[in-house]
Parts: structure tokens; sequence; C-alpha cells
């Protein structure tokens, strides 16, 4: 409304303008000039309009005429106007004022104001703030009334709702609220309820499950420590060998703590997955710098690391994590072949990408292929100190391909030893290209 207003002054504005163009004012231009030109009352009548006034200034700032709606109010004179800058607008006592130079031959000879009442436009806005007024409180009511009127249909099953959920507690998970003969939405939220409480109960399980194994796997490397930090508190200045064989089982332990610590944050990193920022990945790539990673490792052992992998097998995730996964996976195979070697593959299929880790090594009962990506889980008891580790290696690599969209699985070789195998969605607009 402000910009109409704006808008209908300027045209005025330059309807003035105009009457002035085909007569010549300047040099020979006085105030009486203007008036009989342009200031005149009949032209100054013809251009205001109830809500539109009028005046015409001298150079000097000084009245010639206006239109009489004006009545006892007049424009504030501006001489700040050149030709150069030769309008201006404000607002002022509830009034649009447009002042606008009239130039001739590049000298301003008079100033014309064109005012615009606002008075309608604020009783537009006055009117239209006072429906929505009523119209704000008319819906509240409805609101109030109708919220009221839904809230007692729903109240009464909620309300048994939440006393049943309220008696289930962290230590009473196995129970459930069984509410089969509703199909409504409290029926469906019901059984949402009863799925949760599921996977918290195997979640906490699962917990706890962690939490012993870590006790159990920390004891031991933490009693060695104490042990020999005992022993170089008493025997450390006399016997130079038990300082020496002391000092190393401290340092092999603690590294042994720290890979495990280690362990424990790469998979709380792998498990929590939307924090890891993912891009196009060339798994092919990947393997190769983790079997190159690793080939030293192997030649020192007497066996063979070898990797058959196809170009361009892209998927979509952390490049560093898939690099951890295969590392995971070839060491974890080294550890366990004496003789023979390790094979990697790369293959693609019509929606995934497969890696593969095969080895010559002592390979996998039946029982072990169902916990062997289980956390601190070890296939030989036996073998749990002499072979290097932490128990979580496996365990990394089934939490990176989860959060990558993909599963892992092992198997026994058909010609001996294990097949570990990873399958990820291929990322389908990076392979096209």
């Amino acid at each position: 409304m402000l910009n109409q207003a704006e808008l209908h002054a300027r045209v005025v504005a330059r309807q003035i303008q105009r009457t002035l163009a085909p007569f010549g004012l300047f040099p020979a231009g006085s105030d009486q000039a203007i008036v009989e030109v342009i200031a005149n009352q009949s032209n100054l009548e013809s251009w205001s309009s109830p809500t539109t006034l009028v005046q015409i200034d001298n150079a000097e700032g000084q009245p010639i005429g206006k239109s009489t709606n004006t009545g006892s109010y007049f424009f504030p004179p501006d001489t700040s106007l050149t030709p150069q800058r030769p309008t201006k607008t404000t607002v002022a006592d509830n009034i649009l004022i447009f002042d606008e130079a009239l130039v001739e031959n590049g000298r301003v000879v008079a100033v014309a104001h064109v005012g615009e009442r606002l008075d309608a436009m604020q009783q537009v806005l006055t009117g239209a703030r006072d429906i929505l007024l009523v119209v704000t409180i008319f819906a509240l009511v409805v609101v109030v009334f109708a919220s009221i009127a839904i809230a007692s249909l729903v109240l009464d099953p909620v309300e048994r709702l939440t006393e049943a959920m309220e008696e289930i507690g962290s230590e009473q998970l196995d129970r459930r609220v069984r509410w089969t003969s509703r199909s409504d939405e409290l029926g469906r939220l019901a059984a949402a309820f009863d799925r949760m409480l599921d996977r918290l109960q195997d979640a906490f399980a699962r917990e706890r499950q962690f939490i012993s194994d870590a006790s159990h796997e920390l004891k031991t490397p933490l009693t060695v420590i104490n042990a020999n930090a005992q022993m170089l508190r008493r025997w450390a200045e006399r016997d130079d060998r038990i300082r020496a064989d002391s000092i190393k089982a401290i340092i092999d332990e603690s590294a042994g703590l720290a890979a495990m610590v280690n362990g424990m944050l790469l998979l709380a990193k792998a498990d929590s997955g939307e924090q890891i920022p993912k891009e196009p990945v060339d798994l092919s790539a990947v393997a190769r710098e983790a079997v190159d990673f690793l080939r030293d490792k192997a030649h020192q052992k007497g066996i063979a690391l070898e990797i058959e992998a196809v170009p361009g097998a892209f998927v979509y995730g952390s490049g560093g994590l898939l690099r951890q996964l295969f590392t995971n996976l070839i060491d974890n195979a080294i550890k366990f072949t004496e003789r023979g070697g390790v094979f990697v593959r790369v293959r693609s299929e019509d929606v995934t990408v497969i890696g593969e880790v095969a080895d010559t090594g002592v390979g996998i009962d039946d029982e072990a292929l169902a916990r062997v990506f289980d956390r601190f889980y070890r296939a030989d008891k036996s073998r749990t100190r002499a072979v290097e580790g932490t128990g979580l290696g496996l365990a990394i690599v089934r939490s990176i391909a989860r959060v990558h969209g993909g599963t892992v699985g092992a198997a026994r070789g058909a010609a001996g030893g294990s097949v570990f195998w990873v399958r990820l969605p291929k990322e389908e607009h990076i392979e096209s290209q």
C-alpha cells in the first residue's frame, strides 16, 4: 500500500513536470511566472484528489501555490534537491511526501510537493487487525473444544498404556504390553513398543556380555603389568635381568592394552555409522592398499599374499574404514596360516561388490562359524595368548560392513583353510560413468 501511494505521487509529479516542459521560465522565470504556468489554482486542483495534496515551492523553498485540500498544512521546504538528485520520498504527519525538483536548463526553478494521505491505509490495517483478532479468538475456541473432545476419546487407553509401560523397568525387559486385541493406532503403538523392548533386551544382553568379555580380556594384561611393576620395585636395583624382563613384559602388555582400546574405539565409531563421512570408494584400490601394507608381514612368515581385483568396483562409504576392514581380514588370515598363502579377491555382481579373503590355514569348525564375528571370541582357546590380537578384529569387520549396508560371512574352504567374505551395495552412479 505504501508502494502504491508512492507510485501515485510520482505519477502526479511527472504530470507537473510535463506541464512545465513547453514553457521557458529560465532564466527570466519568477514566482509570478511559475504561478501562471504551473502553480495556478486550476492546475493544482486538477492534480489533487481527496487523498492527494499538492504544493509548489520556488527554488528558495517558499510556497507559491497549493491545492485547497491542504488547508492550513504546509509541506516542509526542501532545498536539498539538485538536478542530479531531483527526487526525495519521506513520511511525516501520516502523509507520504514525494518531492521533485522542476529542472530547466540544468537549474532548479521550483519544487513540487505531492503528498498522499495514509489515513485510508491505516483504516484498512486496523480493519484487518480486528478481523484477524476475531478469527484467531474463534479458531482458538474451536481448537480448545476440539482438543478436549479428541483427548476424551483417547485419554483412557493412553493412560492404561502408560501404566503398562511404567511397570516395565531395566530389570524387567522380558515383560511385554501384548495388546493384540487392538488394531487401531494405539494397538500398533503397543506392538511397536513390544518390538522395541525385544531390541532393547537383546542390546542389554550384548552389552552385559561385552562388559564381561572386556573385563576378562583386560584382567590378564593388567595383572601382568602389576606383577612386573612389583618385581621392578623389589628387584630392579639388584638384578639387571629381572629389570629388563619386567620392563619388556610391561611394554608388551601395555601395547596389547593400547591395541585393545584402539579396537574398542574403532568398533564404537563403526557402530555409530551416522557420524562417518562417506563418498564413492573403489573397493579394489582399497583392497590393494591393505595387501601392500601387510605384504612384508606375510613374507616374514613365509606365506604368499596375492590379490585378484576387478577395476572400478565402486561402493559408497568411508575409505579409511573399508581399508581397516580388509586389513583386519587379511591380518587374521596371516595369523592362522602356517604354510601356503592368503588370497584376496574383489569382484562385482549386478548390484553388489564382493570382497573375499581365503587362506590355507587351520580352518574353522562349525561351532566357531556361528560366533567368529563376536567380540573377544577366539575359536582356539588354547591359542588365545599365543596368537597376537585382541579378539576384536572380526567384530570390527562386521560393524564396518553394517554401517555400509553390507553383510559378512565365513566358511570353510573347499581345499582346507577358511574363506571370509564381505558383500557391499554397489555405487551405481560412479560405475555407470
